[in-house]
């Protein structure tokens, strides 16, 4: 877990916080004296487009370094989840963004997780498709519009344009997602099931074939001549 991709995932997670309040408080901004150097959206959007970047940066340094560990692995998608989710519910609050919409991009996230665990628990990790990778340019690309239209309301259309791409692109992929989770995962299970049962059978065979042969009176040998016992 001590690597630097580990490392830049662990950063994201602790930003996740800072994103929040300096999303929903106000009064949160950075001053010198008496002077506002940083406001409190500028902020928010430095801290969500750094955290976007470790995204990026922590996957290709743990493939170009050969450093990708199982801990990585499992705490990349919950950095990526909390990241998004704290970012848009908080938008939410500042009624910026519908809270169906939300709702939308959340649940997708939480079922898509959960398909892709229970087809890596049977042995058929999916990886993400090119159309996932999409909806998670266009998250990024709208988060960054909406908070940005905070200060710049003339960015509103184009914000909300971005984010119902990432509802398209977001259910195309779930379906996408499902798709291979049905063939592969589904498929899978009925062919252990299958095996299961014809090994069951095998066994039920094997006992009744025991149980056969130790019933069956032995026969004498050609050569074996009868006892005959004394008067």
């Amino acid at each position: 877990m001590r690597n630097f991709p580990n490392s830049l995932t662990l950063v994201r997670i602790f930003l996740v916080p800072l994103l929040v309040a300096a999303l929903v408080l106000h009064n949160f901004q950075i001053t010198w004296g008496s002077r506002v150097i940083v406001a409190n959206d500028f902020f928010a959007l430095l801290v969500f487009l750094a955290a976007a970047a470790t995204d990026l940066l922590d996957g290709y340094l743990a493939r170009r370094w050969k450093q990708v560990t199982t801990v990585g692995t499992l705490l990349d998608p919950i950095a990526d989840k909390l990241l998004i989710s704290a970012a848009l519910i908080s938008l939410v609050e500042m009624r910026l963004l519908p809270g169906w919409m939300v709702i939308l991009i959340i649940s997708r996230e939480f079922a898509v997780s959960g398909l892709r665990s229970i087809a890596a628990a049977e042995g058929y990790p999916v990886k993400a498709s090119e159309i996932g990778k999409w909806k998670m340019v266009f998250q990024v690309v709208g988060v960054a519009l909406v908070m940005m239209s905070i200060r710049w309301s003339g960015l509103r259309p184009y914000a909300l344009a971005a984010m119902w791409a990432v509802v398209v692109f977001g259910v195309w992929s779930a379906v996408d997602y499902f798709r291979n989770f049905w063939h592969k995962v589904d498929d899978s299970i009925k062919l252990r099931r299958r095996n299961e049962l014809l090994l069951m059978e095998r066994q039920k065979r094997r006992l009744e074939k025991g149980i056969t042969a130790r019933r069956k009176p032995k026969e004498p040998s050609p050569g074996a001549r009868p006892i005959r016992r004394s008067s």
